[in-house]
């Protein structure tokens, strides 16, 4: 090989980092095959209490708002953290679309995961609704999910490979 395709496939390799089945997957891979659960929906007029009590029921980080049979908004952890908790909210009546997030992004169930995962590591959303033609909420999809997915890209050899002992980065676990 030249010294000239030895640079071009360097600059390719930079470029398109990770092994090319990745690629394919991220790309080929459409959200309703990485989704297992379906939508946990609640009207815009249940409570907080409701809400939050029912996303520990079913061990949902967030449940979808109805209201009129369309999506009104999202009502996530992060919104019982930032929205709700500390703050003088009577739970037990007050509605979920007082802290809801209206009118939340969402995606088709054929939208691809490379997609969804760069529009939520951009947008720094943890969920996306996924809704069908009628604009009707099918699914979320969650960061976790898209994580759980690539991690079954890689066999369990290399993700159980021990970290080299030269490597002294993580001395502590500050924060952990």
């Amino acid at each position: 090989m030249s010294g000239d395709d030895e640079d071009r496939n360097r600059v390719f390799d930079d470029e398109h980092p990770g092994p090319p089945v990745l690629e394919s997957a991220l790309t080929n891979t459409v959200l309703s095959e990485v989704v297992s659960q379906p939508a946990l929906t609640v009207s815009a007029s249940t409570t907080l209490a409701d809400a939050i009590h029912l996303m520990q029921k079913e061990r949902r980080a967030c449940v979808l708002i109805m209201e009129n049979d369309r999506l009104a908004g999202i009502f996530t952890e992060r919104d019982v953290l930032m929205k709700v908790a500390g703050q003088p909210l009577d739970l037990i009546h007050t509605p979920v679309s007082v802290s809801m997030t209206a009118d939340p992004f969402t995606l088709p169930a054929d939208a691809n995961v490379a997609f969804a995962l760069n529009k939520m590591v951009l947008e720094g959303f943890r969920h996306i609704p996924l809704v069908d033609d009628a604009g009707r909420p099918t699914a979320v999809v969650s960061m976790r999910n898209l994580i759980e997915y690539l991690s079954e890209i890689y066999s369990r050899e290399i993700l159980t490979i021990p970290p080299d002992p030269s490597q002294h980065r993580f001395k502590s676990r500050e924060g952990a």
